[in-house]
């Protein structure tokens, strides 16, 4: 128990420190001129303890309260510097750690699925699920689902029969009437397309992102034995088709893949800013610019 108690007091201690610095250097100096001395040598305690956040405030209010301190202010801009860069190792560490166990994460998760990228016009391939493939799914009305390799989920609404319905947007909903949609994506030959071959007509409309999250929550919460019903909207007919369980655990199992995917492109993003910071800091520093920014 003594032990523990020495332990304990060790590490409130450890936390203490800076703030305990930090009052101590508050109350030495005099006139306006030590004030903005204290508060930045305050500031550097902070930076120097890994109090990043506490650190830049403490500089932003010295430049507010002393803007006739010019020497101070110099110092506090190469100060600040410091902190930004000292952020950015903290944010590479950060995904350095992180990046191999989502990437293993991913690998799980791709298993059962299809990768498919046209290297002529798409430098981004997408996952999906094997069975609902265009190639297992010719002729024939069908819900999919697929998420591109920077974690950017989409649904897609099929349509093939007779006659054109002109569809433009898709509703799921259960018998309780609860439901969800996508938003609605007017035809452009892209996004919204179709084509007729012989007496049949094939339409596909594509919803992605914030587009169709809602309607793919809503089948991810479902419990499941409800019954999901998918009505094609916006168009000059009506349709609908209930999801099996392939559909809905195609939907499940991208989502998944999608969230990883897109901590792994996060966090790509974030190292590589990071790392750019850090080159232009190291720049800045080593030519000496310490005078104020405008």
């Amino acid at each position: 128990m003594k032990n523990h108690l020495i332990s304990f007091s060790l590490s409130r201690v450890r936390t203490l420190a800076p703030y305990c610095l930090l009052a101590l250097v508050l109350t030495t100096g005099c006139g306006r001129s030590g004030e903005a001395h204290e508060q930045l040598a305050a500031a550097r305690i902070l930076y120097e303890y890994g109090r990043y956040e506490a650190a830049k405030n403490a500089i932003d209010s010295l430049r507010i309260k002393y803007p006739r301190e010019v020497d101070i202010l110099r110092q506090a801009l190469t100060l600040m510097r410091m902190v930004e860069r000292g952020e950015s190792e903290r944010n590479i560490a950060y995904c350095d750690s992180l990046m191999p166990v989502r990437l293993e994460e991913a690998e799980k998760l791709k298993k059962g699925f299809v990768f498919e990228k046209n290297g002529e016009y798409e430098d981004t391939g997408n996952y999906i699920r094997a069975q609902k493939t265009v190639e297992r799914n010719v002729e024939r009305s069908y819900i999919r689902c697929g998420v591109d390799e920077k974690g950017e989920i989409y649904l897609g609404s099929v349509y093939f029969g007779r006659r054109s319905i002109n569809h433009t947007g898709l509703r799921l909903s259960a018998a309780d009437g609860t439901y969800a949609e996508t938003a609605s994506i007017p035809y452009d030959g892209g996004m919204n397309y179709r084509f007729s071959d012989e007496d049949n007509t094939t339409e596909a409309v594509t919803y992605k992102g914030e587009r169709c999250i809602a309607a793919i929550n809503f089948v991810y919460t479902a419990d499941s034995k409800t019954r999901i019903k998918a009505e094609y909207t916006g168009g000059t007919s009506s349709f609908a088709l209930y999801l099996d369980a392939t559909d809905r655990e195609a939907i499940r199992a991208t989502y998944d893949l999608a969230v990883v995917l897109g901590d792994i492109e996060k966090m790509r993003i974030e190292k590589e800013k990071s790392i750019k910071k850090i080159r232009y800091i190291d720049e800045k520093l080593a030519e000496g610019q310490t005078e104020t920014e405008p």
